[in-house]
């Protein structure tokens, strides 16, 4: 679910704190994904493919764009976000929601696959998008890549929505840093806010729109003071509300080392064995794929050579013109270094 309505708000009052891009504009960063999601987004599109398949062809677009993914999965999920985890589990048509942590069968999968395209997984201690939003706070990633809006309350400097290939597909990037500095709130603030808009691990005040929940949030500062302030019968609290545990959740840095990232070349044959062999994925379909891929990043890598040659050769022309330029006669007075410490004539 995210944060409810948080991107409309966004929208609406910090319009600065979003840029749009292209998925080329993040050549060369590393970015951290929700490997749930990114499932989610694939079983939903193609229900009656493996998302397995979505899995490999979106990596490989990745990589062509010189984007190093980190791939992140969920672990034991917070005893907040059980009532959510059920809903979806019901939604899905699932007996129970997965609530150890445990890895299923396609959780397994997924990670032998990407193992096999050479990315880097990381298993998250908690919450995946809890440990994305770290990886960025800590420098070891440049940004992450989700549709949820969970990232930011988390504390996630950068936020990429619609990474994607499509070609006419905008890439929509979200700043922390601005947003805060639009709604002039601290991040503590920022984050009784999201709690006030509605997420997974509380109930919210019913009736309290985003709009209203921001002006409380700017006047009054906290949860505790708003609800001091806000007409009970209008704006009922739930009881037994669990904010101050929702609060902590968003707040507190998962129990963990950062990691050591890593990306090696793709063993395609291994891919073929099991994409094809056992997830019975036609062969040609993974062969051709791989061939583009190849083919891609090589003639990425040729136009990155032959700018680099091609602004080294500028770099050399501008160095010949400036040293025929100094070579000609100047005025005393135009050759003196700009430190130098004579007095200029008084103004009359």
């Amino acid at each position: 679910m995210g944060i409810t309505k948080l991107a409309d708000l966004i929208r609406q009052d910090a319009l600065d704190a979003v840029s749009h891009k292209d998925i080329s504009d993040y050549s060369g960063k590393v970015i951290a994904l929700d490997t749930s999601i990114v499932v989610n987004q694939f079983r939903t599109a193609t229900p009656s493919l493996s998302p397995l398949t979505g899995l490999f062809f979106r990596t490989l677009t990745f990589l062509e764009h010189d984007i190093k993914p980190v791939f992140v999965f969920d672990g034991k999920p917070p005893e907040e976000k059980s009532a959510v985890l059920e809903k979806r589990a019901e939604a899905a048509g699932w007996r129970s929601a997965n609530r150890t942590g445990a890895a299923s069968s396609q959780t397994n999968d997924c990670l032998q696959l990407l193992k096999l395209l050479g990315v880097p997984v990381i298993q998250a201690p908690g919450d995946a998008e809890a440990l994305c939003a770290w990886l960025v706070r800590e420098g070891t990633v440049d940004a992450v890549a989700s549709e949820d809006m969970d990232t930011l309350p988390f504390g996630g400097n950068i936020l990429i929505r619609q990474l994607n290939a499509k070609k006419d597909s905008e890439v929509v990037e979200y700043s922390l840093t601005r947003l805060l500095e639009k709604l002039q709130i601290s991040q503590e603030e920022f984050v009784d806010l999201c709690i006030l808009l509605g997420c997974d691990y509380c109930d919210k005040i019913a009736g309290l729109g985003p709009k209203r929940a921001l002006t409380l949030i700017q006047k009054h500062r906290t949860i505790e003071n708003v609800v001091l302030h806000i007409n009970r019968k209008t704006y009922p609290v739930p009881h037994f509300w669990k904010y101050k545990e929702a609060r902590k959740i968003f707040l507190d840095a998962p129990q963990t080392v950062a990691p050591k990232l890593t990306w090696a070349e793709p063993d395609e044959e291994a891919l073929v064995r099991l994409l094809c062999h056992v997830k019975h994925v036609k062969e040609d379909r993974v062969r051709h794929r791989m061939e583009k891929f190849r083919q891609t990043r090589k003639s990425k890598r040729e136009e990155r050579e032959k700018a680099k040659i091609a602004g080294g050769s500028r770099q050399s022309r501008l160095q010949e013109f400036f040293r025929v330029t100094r070579k000609r006669e100047q005025p005393v007075e135009a050759a003196e270094p700009l430190s130098s410490k004579r007095k200029r004539p008084k103004s009359k």
